[in-house]
């Protein structure tokens, strides 16, 4: 096990570092989540050390009704609730976003027709009708192959909750195995209603055994993300190439208009395309849809044409036996003109990329109906132009148009290439968004465009990034040819991390028949790797570019998913035992001031050492604390009902609770912070209002002498080494079950007695409420700790180098603490802390 894996949230405190026997907090929530190396402290009141006391209440814990750990005022009323889930749109909605998807996703491919033929037989001359047959048939096949088959059947269904990418796939994993590189991962987050695991099937031994390996071998996690990286990397070197290779393809013997000032112009439209994306996904898809719709129709129009006038035999090409005739002639120059035949598959990524942006059902759709058909007809007259004037194929594209044609489909066709830019900038943008949630990406200001759709996201900073780069590869690279060579490795590239990982999780969470899950990668990842091994020959003609992108976002993901996680493990190894707490007393050795402090800390349990700073420096200590932890779960959406956490830290007098805040990777922060205030005190007092009638329902049953279940003496012969299992007793879901099994309601009015039902009349929770209010009323302080992350002095050279300075520079420039949490300016206290890891 490696050290990430051995270092558990019960290790030794940073202000007293003595074992911890008794106190702790009062937790309710199912056993599952009680460490296991140290006993559970369920007591709020009293003797912490009573080993007999311990035993009869585990007893009664093993029988009693489900107990509830959200502190969501709605979670309390409303159990299972699954009314998050979109209802499924409507025919004609479907219909209008498969439109909409036409100027965001398939701009990309719709603009391939403009160089694929020319830069496939700039490999390979034209001498007779089988190049032509061949090549036409090795488009139509990889597009077949790929986009239709892979993406639009396979791969669209591998979607988590209708987000897409390579860090949706990821999520899906985690999900299933335990294989994040960050340790926060509770039961309790499996009990989300999108968190929903697959039932046993046949094949469940075997993906038992699959996710047994990857968690136990550390070397498997950080491969595992490693490649999810890269894919995503590539992914963001795809959205700076894509104009480049859309750019290009505008170039031909046009008269007036030379290479120089195509490419001026693009850069314009380029400045312009970029600009306008602060408006959102929803208003540029509406404003580039028709017109990629008119260049689809354009296409198919001008192929069927060719085709009708020039040769209609191009259709023998439907015969994949001219593929291996096109090899079989050819050679060497056919395996090299696999790399621009790549090219006819450009964008076929973003299909998934910007799922989150659509629907499976509308990218579906729009592909089998309008897409696919008219890029055939495309190519085939294309084809058809070649075989009666072989030496057009330079400018294949602009001399198959007919003359009267000419000029309307030039302004359309420089229009489409800028346009085709739009799907790997939305794919971008996506991908960005969840690698920051999942912990793999610096923070950086994300706008929501769109109210109806979470997926539609905006990230200026990004934007502005990719903006540059475009107009530099642009103003740099003005020959198809090695822009191609860049692309290919790219495109490519992505798609066999998508296929790896697609393949994962046919075995793991799908769990489908071995046979076919193999045969996934071996059909579709060997002709991802023939293509590749064509345009890896070619990293010196330009393929070098996409490298140095990945290499250098891969890095930078990477150096601040090691800083997070050993920031992290820092504050475990550091937090502050429970016992110097309870010598400390209620008082917490300082005075208690009226006022509520929420203290934001990254510990999903335990004391974070920021917490004794603020009690040297801080002359007082509100009386009422709350540890919030914002925290992403491997989930798109948690919904609002089910995304708080709450539970009570130390005894009843100390009054110290602790708030989980549970948060998808298309989740966004924007509640005002008034009204998570307000939240927040209302939960609290439902939280305490059902930890009463919890301790009254116990008392009841105690001395009702209900207790049947017999329990071996071994059981808790040993303290520390009980077992957990018997504990985790699902959360409430709606009805609760007595002794018998019989059904209670779940305010329990019915059913239990006055003197459980009654808890307002608890005098000791009637203080604790208007202590509450009392607190409130003067209002909330936000405690926020500014870290420093610094290398232990006996650590090696690179680590020193990547923490002290490039993951620092990382933490300096991303967005800061107070903005990522949205929490008001006038009412923060911060202190300084310095982590050494």
């Amino acid at each position: 096990m490696d050290e990430e894996d051995r270092i558990s949230e019960s290790s030794g405190g940073r202000l007293a570092r003595r074992s911890y026997s008794g106190g702790g907090e009062s937790r309710w929530v199912d056993g599952g989540e009680v460490d296991s190396d140290s006993p559970p402290h369920w007591s709020s009141t009293g003797d912490y050390d009573s080993r007999g006391e311990y035993g009869s209440l585990r007893r009664r814990l093993v029988k009693k009704p489900k107990r509830v750990d959200s502190f969501d005022v709605e979670a309390m009323e409303i159990a299972g609730a699954h009314g998050h889930h979109s209802k499924d749109l409507s025919t004609w909605a479907t219909l209008a976003l498969a439109f909409q998807t036409l100027g965001v996703v398939y701009g990309d491919l719709g603009t391939s027709p403009l160089y694929v033929f020319a830069d496939v037989f700039s490999k390979v001359s034209v001498t007779s009708e089988v190049d032509v047959l061949g090549a036409l048939s090795l488009v139509m096949y990889t597009i077949a192959l790929l986009p239709l088959t892979k993406y639009v059947f396979v791969v669209l269904k591998a979607n988590d909750n209708g987000e897409g990418g390579t860090f949706a796939l990821y999520s899906l994993i985690c999900r299933y195995a335990k294989v994040n590189m960050l340790p926060n991962r509770q039961p309790a987050d499996e009990q989300i209603s999108s968190f929903r695991l697959k039932l046993p099937t046949p094949e469940f031994e075997r993906a038992l055994r699959i996710k047994e390996t990857l968690e136990r071998r550390s070397t498997l996690k950080t491969l595992l993300l490693l490649l999810v990286l890269m894919g995503t990397s590539m992914v963001i070197g795809d959205g700076i190439l894509t104009p480049a290779i859309s750019v290009s393809g505008l170039q031909g013997e046009i008269s007036g208009i030379g290479t120089g000032a195509v490419v001026a112009i693009a850069i314009i439209m380029l400045v312009g395309l970029f600009s306008i994306q602060q408006f959102g996904t929803g208003k540029v898809s509406f404003m580039f849809a028709p017109l990629i719709a008119l260049w689809f129709f354009s296409l198919g129009s001008i192929g069927i044409y060719n085709m009708v006038k020039h040769d209609i035999s191009v259709v023998r090409a439907f015969n994949p036996a001219y593929i291996y005739f096109f090899f079989k002639k050819n050679s060497t120059d056919a395996w090299s003109a696999l790399g621009g035949c790549v090219l006819c598959i450009t964008g076929a990524e973003a299909m998934f990329a910007d799922l989150g942006h659509f629907s499976v059902r509308a990218i579906q759709i729009a592909f089998t109906c309008v897409v696919f058909p008219c890029l055939l007809l495309a190519y085939m007259g294309q084809a058809a132009y070649l075989i009666k004037y072989p030496n057009s194929a330079e400018r294949i594209f602009y001399d198959s148009v007919p003359d009267v044609l000419f000029w309307p489909v030039f302004v359309l066709a420089t229009l489409a290439a800028m346009i085709a830019s739009q799907a790997m900038i939305s794919a971008t943008f996506s991908c960005v968004k969840q690698s920051m949630a999942l912990g793999c990406f610096p923070r950086l200001k994300i706008v929501h465009t769109s109210k109806r759709r979470m997926g539609q996201i905006y990230i200026p900073v990004i934007n502005w990034f990719l903006m540059t780069m475009c107009i530099v590869v642009v103003s740099i690279f003005q020959s198809t040819a090695d822009i191609a060579n860049a692309y290919g490795i790219a495109e490519v590239g992505v798609m066999m991390v998508t296929t790896t990982l697609v393949t994962l999780v046919m075995l793991l969470i799908w769990q489908t028949n071995l046979f076919l899950a193999l045969c996934f990668p071996l059909v579709f990842g060997s002709v991802e790797l023939t293509y590749f091994s064509a345009v890896l020959t070619k990293v010196l003609e330009g393929g070098w570019l996409p490298l140095v992108f990945a290499t250098i976002f891969l890095t930078t993901m990477y150096i601040w998913n090691y800083g997070s996680v050993l920031k992290y493990q820092s504050e475990v190894r550091e937090k502050i035992s429970m016992d110097f707490l309870l010598e400390l007393g209620s008082t917490l050795g300082t005075v208690r001031v009226p006022g509520i402090g929420l203290l934001y800390n990254e510990l999903v349990q335990g004391i974070p050492s920021i917490f004794g700073q603020f009690l040297l420096d801080l002359p007082a200590i509100h009386s009422t604390i709350v540890f919030v932890c914002i925290k992403y779960v491997p989930v798109p959406v948690v919904p609002q009902e089910e995304r708080f956490l709450f539970r009570r830290v130390c005894p009843k007098d100390y009054h110290m609770f602790r708030c989980i805040a549970r948060y998808g990777y298309k989740d966004i922060r924007k509640e005002d912070h008034h009204a998570f205030e307000q939240l927040l005190v209302q939960s609290l007092e439902i939280f305490l209002r059902n930890e009463a009638q919890d301790l009254a329902l116990e008392s009841n049953l105690n001395e009702m002498d209900l207790d049947s279940v017999s329990v071996s003496s071994r059981e808790f012969g040993n303290r520390d080494g009980y077992n957990n299992e018997e504990l985790r007793i699902p959360l409430m879901q709606g009805t609760r079950f007595d002794e018998a099994g019989t059904s209670v309601s779940e305010d329990g009015s019915s059913a239990l007695p006055s003197s459980v039902t009654s808890v307002d009349e608890d005098p000791s929770l009637e203080y604790e409420l208007s202590a509450l209010r009392e607190a409130m009323e003067s209002g909330f302080t936000y405690l926020l700790g500014h870290g420093d992350v610094r290398a232990k002095k006996n650590s090696f050279f690179l680590k020193k180098l990547v923490i002290n300075y490039f993951y620092a520079f990382l933490r300096r420039n991303c967005r800061a603490g107070t903005a990522n949490l949205s929490v008001p300016h006038m009412n923060i206290i911060q202190v300084g802390m310095t982590y050494m890891v």
